[in-house]
């Protein structure tokens, strides 16, 4: 099984802090990889809120193949970090040449573009940088929006975090969102975009577990909207069906349950919502999910979610508590991770999410159960 794990926390913190969550549950890695995605961004990255980010490992090519698309498209690079590595040949990773974090001023003309015409933008970009690095061999791009950075490697997950020096918090790299996880979906090949979590348009998913309907879901969402692509991993379809559901269709949060899981027929029948709710299982019944999964999303205004499969399979803890004088909540695939951070916290407000509900965490860090 993988490990999953996501912080949400009231002030910034290091993603040091991640590695110390999946430390004790390292068996559950297998390495094949570690990625994380950081939101609402502080320390060297805190005075760039609105403008995008590109996150890539690309070889000196595939840095200037970036460089010229987007100077083209008129966006103009106002700041760009480099990741210090530590080269020891001792250590098992498939490394990059370059690991690059650039932030870009929007185009001239889009001075006074609405939300969705930049993130549209932002997209088509990344669509035509990442078809233009796999051409040529030269690299990934992971993500190009404001206020997120992303960064995936093969490899395993300790000797990651010493390569990345991700241990070290003198790096002045922070957020007060991460999401990790320490495994690949090793059902498919170990290729880095289909290490978890996935991005797409201020919305981040990962899964612990699997996907049984992954072909039928697949077969239905790459035909729905041009970033739903790759497929590298069946775990994706949780990410595409969320952004679906919430950004295009901007149905209620509520309803990503009833779509991945939807209730029995009859008990549908004695919901005062049954109109709504077959209408879910008669026009989205190619999104239901099926075998053992859990899985953590973040919402773009900063939301944190949690639900898992309608028998149990893969659980999850939802923990709050103080780490060094910082509020945060914690949702991972075991308690012994909440334990490394949270030691003094009330277990007996812990939460392991029920089959039935959908866990929601917002930016006060006030804990929702919607029962299904």
């Amino acid at each position: 099984m993988c490990r999953i794990g996501s912080i949400k926390s009231n002030k910034y913190i290091h993603p040091s802090l991640t590695l110390k969550l999946m430390r004790s549950q390292q068996k559950g890695h297998d390495n094949s990889g570690f990625a994380i995605v950081m939101q609402d961004l502080g320390g060297i990255f805190e005075n760039y809120k609105d403008l995008p980010i590109l996150s890539m490992a690309v070889t000196d090519e595939g840095m200037k193949y970036a460089e010229d698309l987007l100077h083209k498209k008129g966006f103009v690079r106002v700041f760009q970090y480099n990741m210090e590595v530590n080269p020891d040949i001792n250590l098992d990773i498939q490394p990059m040449p370059n690991y690059i974090f650039e932030v870009f001023q929007y185009p001239k003309n889009y001075k006074n573009a609405s939300r969705n015409e930049k993130e549209n933008l932002l997209l088509d970009c990344r669509l035509k940088l990442r078809k233009l690095l796999e051409e040529n061999n030269e690299g990934y791009v992971y993500s190009f929006y404001e206020d997120i950075i992303s960064l995936k490697e093969i490899g395993n997950p300790n000797d990651i975090g010493k390569y990345f020096n991700l241990r070290d918090e003198s790096v002045n790299i922070k957020a007060k969102i991460l999401t990790v996880q320490c495994r690949q979906n090793t059902n498919y090949d170990i290729v880095r975009y289909a290490a978890h979590p996935f991005f797409l348009q201020g919305y981040t998913t990962l899964t612990n577990g699997e996907n049984t309907f992954f072909e039928k879901n697949k077969l239905i969402q790459q035909n729905l909207f041009k970033g739903y692509i790759g497929f590298e991993s069946d775990s994706q379809c949780f990410l595409y069906t969320l952004h679906y559901m919430h950004k295009i269709l901007k149905w209620p949060l509520k309803y990503y349950k009833h779509i991945l899981t939807p209730l029995p027929y009859e008990e549908i029948q004695k919901r005062p919502d049954k109109n709504v709710l077959e209408r879910i299982r008669t026009t989205l019944a190619n999104f239901e999910i099926n075998g053992p999964n859990t899985t953590i999303g973040v919402l773009p205004d900063g939301t944190m979610i949690n639900v898992i499969d309608s028998k149990k399979l893969r659980p999850t803890v939802v923990a709050k508590g103080n780490y060094n004088e910082n509020d945060m909540v914690i949702i991972t695939s075991e308690v012994t991770g909440v334990n490394e951070i949270l030691p003094n916290r009330d277990i007996n407000n812990d939460i392991y999410t029920n089959e039935r509900e959908t866990i929601v965490v917002d930016n006060d860090l006030n804990i929702e159960r919607i029962k299904q």
